[in-house]
Formats: C-alpha cells, structure tokens, sequence
C-alpha cells in the first residue's frame, strides 16, 4: 500500500493515523492549541527514525530504534520534559503506528516530547508535557547522487548556548539560517563551523572525511549531533571495509584537500558530497570509500544482511521468526518484534480505535 502519492497536508488527511495524547487517531483530527508553549519558544525535543522496506520479504524495518528513542529521553532530560514512555515502549508504538497505516513503502518517523500548556512566558519548569508522532513516506531527503556544499557564514550554536547532543526544536532555526543561505547561494548544503572555525556538521548531518585509509570526523565536543546514522558508518567502516575513523578537530582548509567528504543522517543517510566551495573534492564525483559504504548501508537498512539484523526491528508479524537473527534488542522477544508495550496515557481504550 503507498500513501506517498496524496497531495494533501496530513494534518489534511482522514485516511492517515497519527498518534496524539495518548490516543491513536485520524491526522485530519489532531490539534494542538495555537498558544502551545512549543510553538512560540522551540522548547520540544524531537527524532528522526526511518523504516525501509524490502519488496522481497514484503517487510518494514525500523533502523535502530531503540537507539533513537534512548537518545530522545537523553533529550528529554536536558529540556526538563517527563516522557511518559519509556524508549522499549515507544518502539512498540511505533511499529503499531506503522501497522495502522499500512505503508508498503520506505516511510519516515517523527516522535516529538514538547512543553503543551497554552501560555506566555519564556520557561521550562512548571508546564505541562506531551508527546506525539506521525510517520509518512519519504525517499531521499538531500541528493546521494553528489552534493554541492559552501561553509556557511552562520556558526554552529555551542553547548552552552543550545545543546547540540539534544535534538531540540527550536534549535533548528540555526540549521535553517545554514541551508537556506547554501541553497539561495546555489548550492546543495551547508557546512557549517563553530566559533572557533572548525568543521562541525552540515545543515542537519553530520561529516566524514576520506583521509588516506582512514575516515575522519568531527568529535563531539565540536558541537555535533552524536548521529544514529554517524555511529553506524563508523561500526561497519570499521567491519566491511577494515577502516577505523579518527575523531578530531577538522580545519576549513581540510575540506578542499580530503580525498572524500559524505554526509550522514536519518534524512541524509550518506550521501556523498562532489564540491565544496567551488572546489572539487576528489575527483569531483562519488568516491569509492561513499560508494561501499552507500550499497552496504542500503543492504543492512533492508535485512538483507543477517549480521546487522539486530539493528533492525520488523513492523509485520508474516516475517517475523527466531532465525532472522534478532538479539533481543529494540524491544524483539525473538518471536515478532513486538514487547506488548500499550499506551500509559489512561486512553488505553481510546488507543485501540483505528
């Protein structure tokens, strides 16, 4: 079944199901108040999670989940929000999501943990907490055929100002300020620096250098995302193709002479980047390093490899068993997936309706 092809906004669509205050309901009847604290102030926390799909097996897999949902309470904590469900629970619930709107199609998934009263004042302590989650179908969010990026003249936010190892909401508007100016510019993206000039991350990805035999990136102490996607590159570099990866300080300049640049992300997933600043980068096409890592991460994202099977956590029970490989991680008992998680919001009732 593929959804991708209605025009409409979702909060348009009576034939889509999101999930809102406890209760699974139709997108067209979600709202949330036009005074939401949220709305005004940026003060949510939020992830970005996909599932692909493999026509061969008639199956969704959820990419590392858990992992996304324990980065989300990690979130949480920072922004003083009381998620009201614990990250082995929100995978359950996501796949239920996914199951009610019956995508056969690679899909995107958004859970949001937002401060919900409806008034002013700039604050985080003594407001209420909400959470909600939609899904959609999505292909590629930025190009993985080569990507055109400038270093942008808008500098990274710093930890002190807004943390960067947060997926917050509202800090969004400085990846915003990058990407607009790089597109406005003629480019496809954004890198962007920190104040002290070093490399930190795209727009909304992080980076890799190809340097040699070894992979490069920024720590986190450069004010990055501690990416899902970044992790993972990292872990099969180091498996599939015998390559380790330094974490350190990059300079502007290392951009121009790196053998390769690519991009990571839930959105991005790697995607490899041709120029910069006018410049090529290698031989100003995909390299070779972008391109094993792209086909192995396109395979593993699909179950097609079973040593990365724990990564993966299938939406429909048809092909679900014990010999796809599952270690009982983001919430797999081994059998299809799924830890009987229900939501905790009083509406379990509500919950059920379709």
């Amino acid at each position: 079944m593929s959804k991708s092809t209605g025009s409409a906004a979702l909060s348009q669509r009576s034939d889509m199901v999101v999930f809102l205050a406890g209760e699974y309901i139709a997108a067209d009847q979600a709202r949330v108040g036009i005074a939401t604290h949220a709305l005004s102030y940026g003060t949510g926390c939020f992830e970005g999670i996909r599932a692909y799909y493999n026509s061969e097996t008639d199956q969704l897999y959820v990419f590392r989940a858990l992992e996304h949902y324990e980065r989300l309470a990690r979130s949480c904590k920072i922004m003083n929000i009381r998620l009201p469900y614990t990250p082995e629970e929100l995978v359950e619930m996501t796949c239920e999501l996914i199951r009610r709107n019956g995508f056969r199609e690679n899909c995107y998934i958004r859970p949001f943990a937002y401060k919900a009263d409806e008034t002013i004042g700039v604050k985080l302590n003594g407001l209420e907490d909400a959470f909600t989650m939609f899904t959609m179908p999505m292909g590629d969010y930025i190009s993985t055929a080569g990507l055109r990026c400038m270093v942008s003249s808008w500098r990274r936010v710093d930890d002190n100002m807004i943390p960067a190892r947060a997926k917050i909401s509202g800090a969004y508007v400085n990846s915003a300020f990058a990407k607009s100016e790089a597109l406005m510019s003629g480019f496809d993206e954004a890198i962007m620096l920190t104040h002290d000039g070093h490399v930190s991350e795209g727009s909304a990805e992080n980076l890799f250098m190809v340097v040699g035999s070894e992979l490069v990136t920024p720590p986190p102490s450069e004010n990055i995302l501690q990416g899902i996607t970044r992790d993972s590159v990292m872990e099969v570099a180091r498996r599939e193709l015998e390559m380790l990866t330094r974490e350190r300080v990059i300079d502007r300049t290392e951009l121009y002479t790196a053998d390769e640049i690519f991009l990571t992300g839930t959105g991005a997933q790697i995607a490899p980047v041709v120029e910069v600043d006018h410049r090529a980068v290698g031989a100003g096409a995909v390299g070779s390093i972008s391109g094993q890592l792209m086909r192995l991460y396109g395979d593993i994202t699909r179950g097609r490899r079973a040593e990365y099977m724990s990564w993966l956590t299938p939406v429909y029970t048809a092909a679900h068993s014990p010999a796809n490989g599952h270690n009982g991680r983001n919430g797999h008992n081994g059998h299809n997936g799924h830890n009987g998680a229900k939501p905790k919001s009083g509406k379990q009732a509500a919950a059920t309706k379709k």
